[in-house]
This record gives structure tokens, sequence and C-alpha cells, in this order.
């Protein structure tokens, strides 16, 4: 139980910004959405999270306005109760965000790419999903996912490399693309390969013609067994875009060029 010094009631506040309001507009959180109220007071999705927050009951009611914490009380009280709640509202978030709601407003971030591009080049500026490489917290900070080339990124700002990636879990790019195929995109085929005058390194080409020929192999795959994988499907293969021969110039054809 509180002690009464520690939160005073929302009734005798004057202060008329809601709290999630303000852990949304704090610079760093922007990769955070709203979570609805209900969902933050039903006890059944609070389940389990008493092992990693104390008085989980006070900290729900200082998320939803319901008290507000104490001024009159030491800093040092404050900023502890300020930064649990916090921790517990980013909880909550992960288990959300997999919600048909929290999915729902996950799209509207990724349509926005409020999570960024992805830096590869042949992605061709594929917005990014937010994903943890684990569902416990204070083990990896989050990690940014391409449904292009199904790898992970870390994100550009140090506000948000250091948000932790239990905040989003392990699966909500996968529930997400699930939940709206239509934006898995066309893969995209095409490879950088290094070259020297237009001409491929051998280790290099080895290297990519290896990499091709696992694509035909899985192409092959996908046919026996009746897959769609054209670039019109969601998830399927791109078209490759054909690099152009490397121009030989010879004497000959120098001396003619300078006459």
């Amino acid at each position: 139980m509180a002690s009464n010094n520690e939160f005073i009631s929302d009734s005798g506040s004057d202060c008329t910004e809601y709290w999630i309001d303000w852990f949304l507009g704090s610079r760093g959180n922007e990769y955070f959405c709203d979570v609805d109220i209900e969902y933050i007071t039903d006890r059944f999705n609070l389940t389990g999270l008493n092992q990693y927050v104390d008085r989980i009951s006070l900290l729900v009611d200082i998320i939803t306005d319901r008290t507000q914490i104490n001024e009159n009380q030491p800093e040092q009280t404050r900023i502890k109760l300020e930064e649990t709640a916090k921790f517990l509202y980013a909880l909550i978030h992960a288990r959300y965000i997999i919600t048909l709601r929290g999915l729902g407003k996950m799209l509207e971030k990724y349509r926005n790419a409020d999570f960024g591009y992805c830096p590869r080049v042949h992605c061709k500026l594929t917005p990014l999903l937010p994903i943890g490489l684990s569902d416990v917290p204070r083990v990896s900070s989050v990690k940014l996912y391409c449904p292009n080339c199904e790898d992970l990124y870390n994100p550009k700002s140090s506000r948000h490399a250091a948000i932790d990636g239990a905040f989003f879990g392990t699966s909500f790019p996968a529930m997400f693309l699930q939940t709206y195929p239509e934006y898995v995109p066309s893969h995209n085929v095409d490879i950088y390969t290094p070259k020297i005058f237009g001409f491929q390194i051998h280790e290099s080409a080895k290297l990519t013609r290896w990499r091709q020929l696992q694509r035909e192999k899985a192409v092959k795959r996908l046919d026996a067994m009746d897959v769609k994988h054209g670039k019109h499907q969601p998830g399927g293969y791109a078209e490759p875009v054909e690099e152009p021969t490397p121009v030989v110039t010879t004497k000959k054809s120098r001396k003619k060029y300078n006459n």
C-alpha cells in the first residue's frame, strides 16, 4: 500500500496534460503508439508484469491519470516513480501492439515511415519495423527489421538505439506482416558485386553466382509446390535489373577515335 505523501488525487490537480500524451511527446519515444486506457486497466493484460515492477496498481493509476505523483515528495522518489511508470507502460505496449487495435495503430506509423527506411540501396526505401531480440527486458536494445531484405539494422538516432527491445517484442514484425500481407514487398533480387573497370573480381563474382544459384533453387521449389512468387505477389521476387556490358577499348578503336 502506498503512503499518502507519494501521490495526490487527480481531482485536485491543475494539470491538464494526460500522462500518455506526455510520454508519447517526449523525445526518443517516437516509436511508441498510444495504448488504450481500457487495455491498461484490464488486469488480465498485466499478468506476469509484477516480476518486473512493484506496485502495479499505483503505476497504472499514474499512467491513466487517476492519480498524479506528489510534487512535494523528495525528487529522487518522484524520478523513480516516473521511470517505473514509463517502464510499465513500455512493457504493456509490447503486448498491445500484437492485438488487432495495436496493429492498426502501428500500421499508421509504418505508413508514415516513423521507424525510418532501410539503409540498403537495393531495398529502395522500404519502411522498417521495430523488433526486439528478446522478450525479456534489459537484454538487448531495439532493432529495425526490413521486410524486403529481411535483415536487421540499428536505429540511426542514439535516443532510439537506447530503447529496450522488449518494449516491442520478438513477434511484432511477423504478426504485422501476417495481418497486413499487402504490405509485404516484393523481394529485390539485385546484388551489388565489386568490379574493377567494369569487370567482376573473381572471388566476389563466385559469391554472387552462388547467391543467385540459391535463389534459383528456391524458385524451383516454389514452382514445384505451385506457390506464386512473381513481382506482384506479396513477398515474391522482383525482376532483376540487367547490368550493362563493360566496353573494352582496343588500340584500334582508340586510334579511330583520335582521328
